[in-house]
């Protein structure tokens, strides 16, 4: 099963043995003559079904028999994820939400409640935002600016939209009592952006992936917010991050 899809302002044509992953991509469909070229063999997914395994293991929970056809999901992405530092861009772990015509990135670690922040986002701003991406946005590191893209992946609840925008800020969400924020520099930033970052297993994508997070890093604003996950947390954060 073949299509083609536009992602990133990437064309990508995508092989795979299974429906579901065309299903879960359509809203992204495209033609013409892709950039690259994403097949999928049954050895991608039982490397998936191997890494979940892992990680299971890692984590200490019970390992989920997850069927073929959403590991191939997981495939599709990962190999995308690994081509595109050859064009500048790359995969990060966040939910990201727009408001005016800019961009704003929470990260955090799982658990910690991204997509609750930016759901108060959306509940005090209403229409003025945007849910670019929930989980798994792309970002291009280019030299002109910084651009988030909107994906398929965008997280279990599938929010998100087909949309670019500039990135205005990454903030760095923790749980806490009192609703806190603050700006910080890239060095105190850099162990989450390398945590929150797909790391291509390729030597020279990886490198090529940590000078695009140096370069976001720089060109963006950077803050750490502690959130008590209630709609003032929102308002802290946006009024703070706003300019």
């Amino acid at each position: 099963m073949t299509n083609t899809y536009r992602i990133a302002d990437k064309t990508i044509k995508v092989t795979s043995l299974f429906e579901r992953v065309h299903a879960y991509c359509r809203d992204y469909a495209a033609s013409g003559d892709p950039d690259f070229v994403v097949i999928i063999t049954p050895a991608d997914i039982d490397y998936e079904r191997e890494r979940n395994a892992r990680t299971a293991e890692i984590e200490g929970r019970r390992q989920l028999d997850s069927p073929d056809d959403y590991l191939e999901e997981l495939a599709v992405y990962r190999k995308i994820a690994e081509k595109m530092p050859e064009y500048d861009t790359f995969l990060f772990h966040g939910s990201c939400i727009a408001v005016d015509g800019q961009a704003y990135l929470f990260t955090a670690k799982s658990g910690t409640g991204k997509s609750t922040h930016t759901r108060l986002w959306r509940q005090l701003l209403g229409d003025r935002d945007i849910m670019v991406n929930d989980d798994k946005p792309l970002i291009r590191a280019d030299g002109s600016g910084i651009t988030v893209f909107g994906t398929p992946y965008n997280g279990k609840h599938r929010l998100g939209e087909n949309i670019s925008m500039p990135q205005k800020a990454v903030c760095i969400l923790e749980r806490a009592k009192e609703n806190t924020i603050r700006r910080i520099d890239k060095s105190e930033a850099y162990p989450m952006l390398i945590q929150q970052t797909y790391r291509p297993a390729d030597g020279a994508a990886l490198a090529k992936t940590l000078t695009l997070i140096d370069r976001l890093a720089e060109q963006v604003e950077l803050y750490r917010l502690g959130a008590n996950m209630d709609i003032s947390a929102a308002e802290t954060a946006y009024n703070a991050m706003k300019g």
